[in-house]
């Protein structure tokens, strides 16, 4: 400030000191503003990325009980009564009568 009083006193006020007084001040503002902006953006990074975390943890839930049923379908599938059925109505398979089974001595 004292180069103000000391430009008031002379008379008047040159360009270079109204610029020397505002420049540290407009540069803490820009500072500041950068800052700022930084900050704000950073947590608009956070807040997307944590709606696309919940996103994903949905689809990997839904994934998971897709999963979940395609094994018990599976199982089913193979159970052995299906596929006994499978075998005497489309194949035309039955067990071996008692007397068709040979034992063989080694």
């Amino acid at each position: 400030m004292s180069v103000v009083v000391e430009a008031r006193s002379r008379g008047g006020l040159s360009l270079s000191v109204i610029l020397l007084e505002i420049l540290p001040a407009a540069l803490a503002v820009l500072l500041l503003a950068g800052v700022g902006v930084v900050h704000v953006t950073g947590r608009v990074m956070v807040v997307k990325m944590g709606y696309e975390l919940s996103r994903l943890d949905a689809a990997g839930s839904a994934l998971t009980r897709e999963n979940d049923q395609l094994r018990l379908e599976l199982a089913t599938l193979r159970g052995p009564v299906r596929l006994e059925g499978i075998a005497r109505s489309k194949l035309g398979l039955a067990p071996p009568a008692a007397g068709a089974v040979i034992h063989l001595k080694q």
